[in-house]
């Protein structure tokens, strides 16, 4: 928890590697929460209701969602140690997950770390279409109505770009990190 509270997130070079690494990037990944996009065709999706939407009812298996390897990205950075850490800051109810579940299957989900009035997106998947990014729209308005101020995405790509995701010089990010830390532990 020290290391988010400075901008530090752990790393590993792939899912069979037993190390970790820390990783404090010269440019940072956030998404504004006032500044939050949804597309029309991602609302009208939302407005259907595909999937039943729970919080940190499988943390876990998020996690292992996460690590599995999917189109487009066949190997994975959570290992071992990883999995462990993560599954300790959930016990300890500083790592949370969002997930989408169809009847009794898991089909999508995300998760990352609170620590005072910040959010620390780790990592996310889908095995339906829109599964993840659904999650991610009810991640922000639950992070709104609590009152947050800061939502890490630690790196943006194309995808977080299409909510409003940001690149944020280092500087600029630890001014934000150091507000987001001073409020006390935020509900999630």
């Amino acid at each position: 928890m020290r290391a988010y509270s400075i901008g530090l997130f752990p790393m590993a070079d792939s899912a069979n590697d037993p190390e970790l690494f820390w990783v404090e990037p010269e440019i940072r990944g956030v998404i504004p929460l006032d500044r939050f996009h949804v597309s029309r065709s991602l609302a009208k999706t939302m407005r259907r209701r595909p999937f039943e939407i729970r919080c940190d009812t499988a943390f876990e298996a998020v996690v292992e969602g996460c690590a599995r390897p999917a189109p487009g990205r066949p190997t994975t950075w959570i290992n071992h140690k990883i999995r462990g850490l993560y599954a300790a800051l959930y016990r300890m109810g500083y790592a949370h997950s969002v997930e989408a579940w169809e009847g009794d299957k898991l089909v999508g989900g995300l998760y990352g770390v609170s620590l005072g009035a910040a959010f620390f997106g780790e990592s996310m998947f889908s095995l339906r279409r829109d599964a993840s990014k659904i999650c991610l729209v009810h991640l922000v308005e639950r992070l709104r109505a609590r009152g947050f101020q800061l939502l890490d995405t630690q790196f943006t790509t194309e995808h977080l770009k299409a909510f409003g995701a940001i690149d944020v010089p280092k500087a600029e990010y630890d001014l934000l990190l150091a507000k987001a830390i001073a409020s006390p532990n935020l509900d999630f």
